[in-house]
């Protein structure tokens, strides 16, 4: 076995010395996951009041010193500089989602129980990294959000304040996507880009949907390609696929269901119904 072993050993050593993607993401500059998953727990604390006021300013300086470990100075102080606009858009998505579901008990119970806090906060900070040029530290927070909650937001999308994901298991957020303010999704929604035949030369090309001010849309929604644009104040509703613009206040529905009853017995037809969607919700 030890020969097999060695033959093996030069073999993985000779594509070492290759130009594959393992080998020229081994020649990249890399990132420290633990320092990042450290920063942005300190910067976290940090933006929900979790850190004692008398040591914000200690706090503050560690969080400056692990973030310059891994961006350099320059760009952990303008890291720093954007801490309290980042806050404001954080305190905002959480008064959108006490004010949009009704389960909701305490600002509290938003902050430590629904996951698109924890999924959006992140996405905030991780947006800033994204604008400095440090992709990788950002997806490095973005997809550890990913992993704990189920929504994966990409950090170079631009998502205004007072947004609410609701439930939000399986809602993906395209790179080049664009969501206006006061918008609301719900689970399983895809605002994503269609299949990319052109490859790499679609690099920095808007491929995702923008969503404007005050839009709805509901569960498991697809919405595709960077020339669709959601209108103002639009309803999207659940199990849409949607690959075309659409006016402001539009209300974009898939055709109701049939309901066919049938007695177990006789295979009797017991009557037909189409569901009819509730109109104290507004779809």
């Amino acid at each position: 076995m030890s020969d097999t072993i060695e033959r093996i050993a030069k073999h993985l050593e000779a594509q070492r010395e290759t130009d594959d993607p393992i080998s020229q993401a081994r020649r990249e500059r890399g990132v420290d996951e633990t320092k990042v998953v450290e920063a942005l727990r300190r910067l976290s604390q940090i933006l929900f009041d979790q850190t004692p006021s008398a040591q914000l300013t200690a706090e503050i300086h560690v969080a400056h010193g692990l973030v310059a470990s891994l961006v350099g100075l320059d760009k952990a102080s303008q890291l720093i500089e954007q801490l309290p606009d980042i806050r404001h858009c954080i305190s905002m998505d959480l008064e959108a989602a006490f004010q949009r579901d009704p389960a909701a008990k305490s600002y509290s119970e938003i902050i430590a129980a629904y996951p698109s806090t924890r999924a959006v906060a992140t996405f905030r900070i991780a947006h800033a990294f994204y604008g400095m040029g440090e992709a990788v530290v950002a997806r490095v927070m973005s997809e550890r959000a990913h992993s704990m909650t189920g929504i994966d937001i990409h950090p170079g999308a631009k998502i205004g304040c007072h947004f609410f994901v609701d439930h939000g298991t399986g809602v993906v957020i395209g790179e080049t996507c664009e969501i206006g303010d006061r918008v609301k999704l719900y689970h399983g929604v895809t605002l994503g880009a269609f299949s990319n035949r052109g490859g790499r030369d679609d690099v920095g090309m808007k491929r995702h949907p923008t969503i404007e001010d005050d839009v709805t849309i509901y569960p498991n929604a697809t919405i595709l390609g960077g020339q669709t644009v959601v209108g103002a104040g639009s309803v999207i509703g659940g199990n849409a696929w949607l690959t075309h613009s659409v006016p402001a206040d539009s209300r974009v529905v898939i055709e109701p269901p049939k309901l066919q009853l049938r007695s177990a017995d006789e295979g009797q037809d017991l009557g037909r119904d189409e569901a009819k969607l509730d109109g104290e919700y507004d779809i």
